[in-house]
């Protein structure tokens, strides 16, 4: 092999996927090994010809000691004798496991990426250039097929992705290992190793020094074959991400903290949408997806569409709540009823109150001919046992002599009988008289109000929902 091979190799897979432009500044993270160093090399090698500025970035972890941070200034000495100018920086790696309860590998990652998101902002970087390889692309396939059931974790380490004010890009990823090796030796490249990538604590070199040799005496090309596979199945799964994106807008209602749909509207689809939006619906309520959301929190979830049960509930991770309610899907976040609405609050008149449910109620003092609808109640000025009236929400036994019928009604029959969501049952309205009578279950059934002989003056009651 010789310089111009290696070239003839990098060359044409940096411009297949556009990893590069002229006149780029490029961030290198370099930490003094083969694939690092050989990196570095093969892009100021391409300085004059692209007119890109390179500039490196070197962490120690401090992890290793005296050993990491002599790794750093190795990296620091190569740079002066290239000419390229030389940033190190270090984090505590150990001080954020015992703080964050994380693995080492995790740990060292998040801050690895933090430092790096911190200086390509600070040197305007168009590129942060990495140097994971086609063996660490075979190696992650191989976890994530372990470990996890969802395809899109197929597609492996990105080529190329949206990072910091840039891109994060690899190169790299069309070598094996022992390739990178190779161009070392040619190059006389005299790399630093890391003793922690031989042992056995972490999981990815169980695959590094077992699995791997197994599959390269089957194809020592085995590297090619996965990164086109996880090209591929990268460019499926825009596909079909960008369907399900069209399938939410079309489908899905967001509201604030719930999002709510037509459950056969949904199941119109094929189901590799309907996945897809599964997890855009979590994307979009949590914050940060809890890492205790399974892939049995899907499996429930596909059940309930198939539920014939009208009201069906399921808890997932954070007071998360998922809602079948007849023909509609509704996921929320668990609101909780304030204790004051439990209790009775007096309606001032003629006033506008602030209801539980977020809507409000509006009482005044009209006299003539009046007119009800399921929005307003009219109650006769004469009736004055029932004067001052409270609201409340619903509390156990709760019942109302509904206008028109013999006897009395469980306010929770009727619910059940109107079809109302069981999420909103409980930030219900309900209007009393003095005397502990329900006379409103508001918008939804009135009591019959007893009265002597009307002298034509009312409390006007008027209940408007600002969601409807």
């Amino acid at each position: 092999m010789s310089k111009t091979t290696l070239y003839d190799k990098l060359t044409p897979f940096m411009k297949r996927h556009q990893l590069l432009h002229k006149r780029a500044k490029v961030l290198v993270g370099v930490s003094g090994g083969a694939d690092s160093l050989l990196l570095l090399h093969y892009l100021v090698s391409l300085q004059k010809l692209w007119d890109v500025q390179v500039r490196v970035i070197s962490i120690d972890h401090g992890l290793r000691g005296e050993d990491s941070a002599e790794d750093v200034q190795y990296v620091e000495q190569v740079c002066e004798q290239l000419g390229v100018p030389f940033i190190g920086k270090q984090v505590d790696v150990n001080r954020r496991k015992e703080i964050h309860k994380e693995g080492t590998q995790v740990a060292a990652r998040i801050l690895r990426y933090q430092v790096f998101e911190e200086v390509m902002e600070e040197t305007g970087s168009d590129f942060l250039a990495l140097a994971h390889h086609g063996d660490d692309q075979i190696e992650t396939v191989l976890m994530r097929l372990v470990r996890q059931s969802n395809p899109a974790a197929l597609t492996g380490i990105p080529v190329k992705r949206k990072f910091a004010n840039g891109h994060i890009i690899r190169p790299l990823l069309c070598l094996s290992k022992n390739e990178i090796y190779q161009y070392c030796r040619e190059l006389e490249i005299v790399p630093r190793e890391d003793p922690s990538n031989q042992s056995m604590d972490y999981t990815r070199n169980f695959f590094r020094l077992h699995v791997l040799p197994l599959l390269k005496q089957q194809d020592r090309h085995v590297h090619l074959h996965v990164q086109e596979m996880t090209e591929r199945l990268t460019e499926d799964e825009e596909f079909l991400q960008a369907q399900s994106k069209a399938m939410w807008h079309e489908v899905v209602t967001c509201k604030k903290d719930t999002v709510f749909f037509n459950i056969d509207a949904f199941r119109s689809y094929p189901i590799a949408l309907q996945r897809r939006a599964f997890h855009l619906i979590l994307n979009y309520l949590y914050q940060e997806v809890p890492t205790d959301l399974s892939t049995q929190h899907e499996k429930a979830f596909f059940a309930l569409l198939e539920q014939e049960k009208s009201n069906v509930t399921l808890d997932f991770p954070k007071s998360l709540k998922v809602t079948k309610n007849y023909q509609e899907l509704r996921i929320h976040f668990l609101s909780q009823v304030k204790k004051e609405w439990k209790v009775h609050q007096f309606i001032k008149v003629p006033g506008v109150m602030l209801l539980p449910n977020g809507a409000t109620l509006e009482t005044t003092y009209t006299s003539g001919a009046i007119h009800e609808d399921n929005q307003t109640l009219h109650i006769p000025i004469e009736c004055e046992s029932l004067f001052p009236l409270s609201m409340r929400v619903r509390m156990p036994g709760d019942r109302i002599k509904v206008r028109g019928l013999n006897g009395r009604k469980k306010v929770k029959d009727i619910f059940i009988d109107e079809k109302v969501p069981v999420f909103l049952r409980d930030s219900w309205p309900l209007i009393f008289g003095a005397d502990g009578t329900l006379l409103w279950i508001v918008g939804l059934k009135k009591a019959e109000i007893e009265q002597e002989g009307s002298v034509g003056k009312y409390i006007s009651l008027t209940y408007t929902d600002s969601n409807e």
